[in-house]
């Protein structure tokens, strides 16, 4: 009953936002699911380099949240910034189909990331903007719900078209880009955005006086934000753990399907949790969810250890992506939300580089043991960091 009044009380420009995070999550996984294998086996490139790419790529995406973050507040206009970002990544998509080279993969790859870090900002904070304070933590939950069912409907599809076209990479990349311009049309269309009062003279987010308003709490979220995203690499690695148990080429993209099953199915209510509980404490059963996925990753390479490491993995999402975007819109001020979730993103995106790097880097020389066991380590130094702020809390307290 609590979670339909909260459905209820959630805006219908939340539930469109939500689809349109689906849709373009559609395109992007139909590519994603499927391209370290591309990139290892048709185009030969080394674990290295599909770690430093995908960093790079992720780290981009991230990195951009700040600038279009700052100009959203800038301009007091989110839609558009967030039309163009799903329009630039919807035409990346037809690149991957026409990839001879890793070079021209890391193009793509980069076009496709831009597009997202240039619409990621803006859409949150216009999601903070929607909802309403009461119901925050459901409506994050929920965009997240509904962004996570197209990460595994995309490699549903994916899977399905590769055994239908003989392992044809390249058909599957182009038929891509449809759920793509799906998404913008979408947006364009379905979401009206809430006029915001402007006050005096219009000023630059990035200047002393706004970044003392962003306080201690608000950028101890983000110091949180970036050790998680240390302990939390690519998700290629998955892919790659996933075709070392032996399972046809085919069926690989099947391990983000069950990850994200299951993170789709648990953001909602852990969103809606995160309503009624401590923050800190959630984030907390989280990291000890991650830890628990590392050791099962690392501990073997037959399928079912591999699903239940990823099961895991999918929990531990669900629990706390959408926590953090809520923390980022409680301890920020309303009208610097964007230039907020520009900051967590950068911090994030400079840790998903050197995360991804060390991943690939440790796979290539040690193994995906180590990898994982890795991962593991940076997320007890962020459950050891929680737990120090709780107990200086509690000494000022």
């Amino acid at each position: 009953m609590a979670h339909s009044t909260s459905l209820n009380r959630i805006p219908a420009a939340i539930w469109v936002l939500g689809f349109v995070s689906m849709l373009m999550d559609i395109s992007s996984e139909m590519v994603h699911s499927l391209l370290p294998m591309f990139l290892v086996g048709a185009l030969g490139a080394s674990t290295f380099a599909v770690g430093i790419i995908e960093g790079l790529a992720e780290s981009t995406a991230l990195i951009v949240k700040v600038f279009s973050g700052v100009l959203s507040d800038y301009l007091g206009k989110r839609k558009a910034l967030a039309v163009f970002g799903y329009a630039l990544g919807a035409c990346a998509k037809p690149l991957f189909a026409i990839a001879s080279s890793t070079a021209i993969v890391v193009v793509a790859r980069l076009i496709d990331r831009v597009g997202k870090g240039i619409r990621g900002a803006p859409r949150d904070a216009l999601v903070a903007d929607i909802a309403p304070p009461e119901v925050r933590g459901a409506a994050f939950g929920l965009r997240q719900s509904l962004d996570t069912v197209g990460a595994f409907v995309g490699p549903l599809l994916a899977v399905g078209l590769m055994l239908l076209w003989s392992n044809n990479y390249r058909s599957v990349f182009s038929l891509a880009a449809l759920p793509g311009f799906m998404a913008v049309a979408l947006l364009i269309f379905g979401v009206q955005e809430p006029e915001r009062p402007v006050h005096g003279k219009r000023t630059s987010p990035i200047n002393r006086e706004n970044l003392r308003r962003l306080d201690r709490s608000y950028w101890w979220v983000v110091c949180i934000g970036a050790v998680f995203t240390l302990a939390r690499f690519s998700e290629a690695f998955l892919v790659l753990r996933a075709q070392q148990s032996g399972v046809a080429i085919a069926l690989v993209p099947l391990v983000m399907v069950a990850m994200n099953v299951i993170y789709a199915g648990s953001a909602y209510p852990f969103g809606w949790l995160s309503d009624r509980m401590n923050h800190a404490r959630l984030l907390a059963i989280g990291l000890v969810v991650l830890i628990a996925a590392d050791f099962v990753l690392a501990s073997g390479r037959h399928w079912w250890t591999v699903l239940e490491g990823v099961s895991l993995w999918g929990v531990h999402m669900g629990m706390t992506q959408g926590l953090l975007a809520t923390m980022v819109a409680d301890t920020a001020p309303a009208d610097l939300r964007g230039t907020a979730y520009g900051f967590f993103n950068l911090l994030s995106g400079v840790a998903m580089l050197i995360a991804s790097g060390i991943a690939g880097w440790l796979w290539g020389r040690h193994g995906a043991e180590s990898t994982f066991y890795c991962g593991a380590l940076f997320a007890l130094i962020a459950l050891l960091g929680l737990a120090a702020r709780r107990n200086r809390l509690a000494v000022e307290g």
